[in-house]
């Protein structure tokens, strides 16, 4: 079993990740997509051994196994780079072919910037995008999870004021079928999924926005008459209280900041970020590069022991 691991941003902390891992035992074969440079000079910052190995065979303590890509610029630990983001680009393009030949069956990424990447590739919304374009998948949905909550999105990395105008009933549709469809795959028979609704207490009637009455809650009565488990749409502010998500297996958030504000409040650093819809089983840490914390040894390792988890999870699953 190879997982592939991108580190992302070389001037954040992803190189750390990979280096203060390598020091650890663990049965879990990374294969790393990086610079060995770029990490061997993030192991002599923190003061840590590292041996770097050619090979997809399970590495030793204090080593890595590398596929190595070469970086374009300077790499300095919290100092970003333009001349550097085709690199991290690169580092995706190369693990997402592993994984489509299945010669890694997973892939975990680390921490991007997307503003740094946008000035060479403008568009650039983040790594669900990214990969389902490299999948050519239609439809991916982002699905963040911690200990007793995951969390989907109806949008992703949208201003606000675009989010109303990308809910539409084909779009929520997709998004519910694949939510449905992904956690049946992975072991639950009938995923009960609760879908908030997008404006204040749910609309109220219409009187606070009419997407509920238009759009949500026919697409709930239609797929429920198909043999989902839905229950909406519920207002945000009571959606994730603890008698509300008693038998609750996914809520399904309208917008980025709805539903990961709570989900990162009870389980900051424990946490993963799931693309489902890909062709591939795709996790991620849940947290972003940190540049002020590059370097210093000063970091968690929960969320990329959480990823990493559930990817291993997913494979044993699936075989």
């Amino acid at each position: 079993m190879t997982i592939a691991f991108t580190p992302g941003e070389p001037a954040g902390i992803g190189p750390d990740l990979a280096v203060i891992y390598a020091q650890k035992k663990s049965n879990k074969n990374l294969l790393v997509f990086a610079d060995p440079d770029v990490l061997l000079a993030r192991a002599k910052l923190l003061n840590l051994p590292l041996n770097l190995v050619e090979s997809d065979q399970p590495a030793g303590e204090q080593e890595l196994c590398i596929f190595p890509i070469k970086s374009k610029g300077l790499v300095s630990a919290g100092i970003l780079n333009v001349d550097n983001a085709a690199y991290v680009l690169n580092t995706l393009d190369l693990a997402t072919k592993f994984c489509l030949n299945n010669t890694c069956e997973a892939l975990v990424t680390g921490p991007i910037h997307k503003g740094i990447i946008n000035q060479i590739s403008p568009g650039f919304t983040g790594h669900t995008e990214y990969l389902a374009s490299l999948s050519k998948v239609d439809k991916t949905v982002m699905m963040l999870a911690t200990q007793g909550l995951r969390v989907a999105l109806a949008t992703t990395h949208l201003p606000l004021c675009q989010v109303a105008a990308n809910i539409t009933y084909d779009s929520l549709e997709q998004t519910l079928d694949i939510i449905h469809r992904s956690l049946k795959a992975y072991g639950l028979k009938n995923p009960h999924i609760v879908v908030c609704g997008l404006n204040p207490h749910a609309g109220e009637d219409g009187y606070l926005g009419t997407e509920e009455i238009e759009i949500i809650n026919p697409l709930i009565i239609k797929l429920n008459n198909q043999g989902f488990n839905l229950t909406g749409s519920v207002p945000a502010d009571t959606a994730f209280t603890k008698d509300a998500l008693q038998g609750v297996d996914c809520v399904l958030s309208m917008y980025h900041d709805q539903g990961l504000p709570v989900l990162k409040t009870l389980g900051f650093k424990k946490s993963v970020n799931i693309t489902l819809g890909l062709p591939f089983i795709r996790t991620s840490v849940d947290h972003g590069t940190a540049l002020s914390l590059a370097g210093t040894g000063n970091i968690s390792l929960g969320s990329l022991h959480t990823a990493l988890e559930y990817a291993q999870n997913f494979i044993n699953y699936k075989t």
